[in-house]
């Protein structure tokens, strides 16, 4: 690239960076897993459990990819960690994966689940369902086509009122909710298969605690590369944990487990049950507001990963491109959104989805493995920041990452091994790739 050609601009400061970090987590899970994690643990102690070990693996990753980030601040976040770490094949795999699966996946459910929200106030036909949701994902694209800037704002705004809106839920349930604490009994009733049960339930926990990484990919256009990110890992998923527990606590204030776990809707219904339906109206607007905020950072995040990879030779010359009055990897961007779009309309993202969070951990682990790897072979590499109890801190998040990885490969063999085949399919790609740009350049190995 010339002197002269478009470059990523710096533009995010520590605040934008945080609210990518909490925007990125909230966005529908908390609002749709709750009532399967019920199903699978019918205990109020059972269910606080699972969700602060989901705490504790964001908050342990978190800790993990703040050094790397400090260490590489680069567009692409995870990619470029892999990839420096266990060459370029493993980093290509990631972001194949995570441009074919687990972004365009999500983006294609979560605008799915804009429109289905919507529905409850403006009744809609499966085709305008789809139509809705697909021009919410253009709105978005274009929001974030005009700049990082003007996206990070647009996330800002749309992330500060969603936790305002999850505070009024908590406040209605720890106060309104009070005289009901009698549901949080302490006795766990017999469950068939304690551990089968305990490993689906974290299905649903680390669904909605995902996302936090999402702060690496735009670690190139933050105003303070080193440490700004790093701030916002760590701060964004103590917050979000915070909220989390919370939240869940306030679910248990209002309505007994067995309504939670009948419950498709549980923030509404919870909050409809002490002060009626106006109110379940409200956090029905207050999920759309999170639904559509949570497209919009993803919209904006992971278009840095198919840039960094084009900028190794490893994916469409054009996505490299910056726009010259934006600044932003235009391109990447509708190339993304135009994919989305195609799961969106054939209706097989759900089956994408099934295998997504298998897929995707099964990175996180290389990831978090990848810090020990750095410590050894690159002991004076610039670190503005050092993951407080190192080797443990790494090592928890990477050993409950393949426990999961691992029990879901035996608890859902059929879309685990989807997954691994998809995987698989890329391996020929990327040697094409290598093979028709000459690339010499990626290790092959760390």
């Amino acid at each position: 690239m010339n002197k002269t050609a478009p470059q990523l601009q710096q533009k995010l400061n520590r605040f934008d960076l945080t609210i990518i970090v909490i925007g990125s987590v909230i966005g529908s899970g908390i609002f749709l897993t709750p009532s399967g994690i019920a199903q699978q643990l019918p205990s109020p102690l059972l269910i606080m459990l699972v969700w602060l070990v989901g705490g504790v693996l964001a908050l342990t990753g978190a800790l993990t990819f703040a050094e790397l980030a400090s260490m590489m601040p680069q567009a692409g976040g995870v990619y470029v960690f892999l990839k420096e770490a266990f060459g370029g094949l493993t980093g290509f795999l990631y972001g194949w994966a995570y441009f074919l699966v687990v972004n365009t996946g999500a983006l294609a459910a979560l605008s799915i689940a804009f429109a289905t929200y919507l529905a409850f106030f403006i009744p809609l036909s499966p085709f305008m369902l789809k139509a809705v949701a697909i021009s919410s994902l253009v709105f978005l694209t274009a929001v974030n086509y005009f700049g990082v800037k003007f996206g990070g704002i647009f996330a800002d705004i749309l992330t500060v009122l969603k936790i305002l809106g999850i505070v009024c839920l908590i406040f209605i349930g720890l106060f309104w909710g009070s005289p009901h604490t009698a549901h949080l009994d302490p006795v766990i009733p017999p469950i068939e298969n304690i551990w089968s049960a305990l490993a689906l339930a974290m299905v649903g926990v680390l669904w909605s605690i995902g996302g936090w990484h999402h702060a690496t990919f735009v670690a190139a256009e933050a105003q303070d590369r080193r440490k700004g990110v790093s701030f916002a890992l760590i701060t964004g998923t103590v917050i979000v944990t915070t909220v989390y527990l919370l939240t869940n606590l306030a679910y248990l204030f209002l309505l007994p487990v067995n309504r939670i776990a009948a419950s498709d809707r549980i923030a509404a219904d919870a909050a409809q049950a002490v002060l009626g339906p106006a109110a379940g109206s409200l956090i029905s607007i207050i999920i759309l507001i999170s639904v559509f905020g949570t497209a919009g950072i993803y919209t904006m995040t992971a278009p840095r990963i198919y840039y960094a990879m084009a900028s190794d030779g490893l994916f469409f010359k054009s996505v490299t491109k910056i726009h010259p009055k934006y600044n932003v990897p235009a391109f990447a961007i509708i190339f993304q959104t135009t994919w989305a779009i195609v799961l969106i309309l054939s209706g097989t993202f759900y089956q994408l989805i099934t295998y997504v969070a298998f897929t995707d951990w099964i990175f996180f682990a290389l990831t978090g493995a990848s810090i020990i790897y750095f410590r050894r072979r690159r002991p004076e590499a610039n670190r503005a920041y050092r993951t407080p109890g190192y080797p443990f801190t790494p090592l928890i998040f990477v050993a409950i990452s393949a426990w999961f990885v691992l029990n879901t490969l035996f608890g859902a063999p059929v879309q685990s091994l989807a997954g691994l085949g998809f995987l698989g399919l890329g391996v020929p790609v990327y040697y094409f790739w290598k093979s028709k740009n000459k690339i010499q350049t990626l290790p092959e190995r760390g």
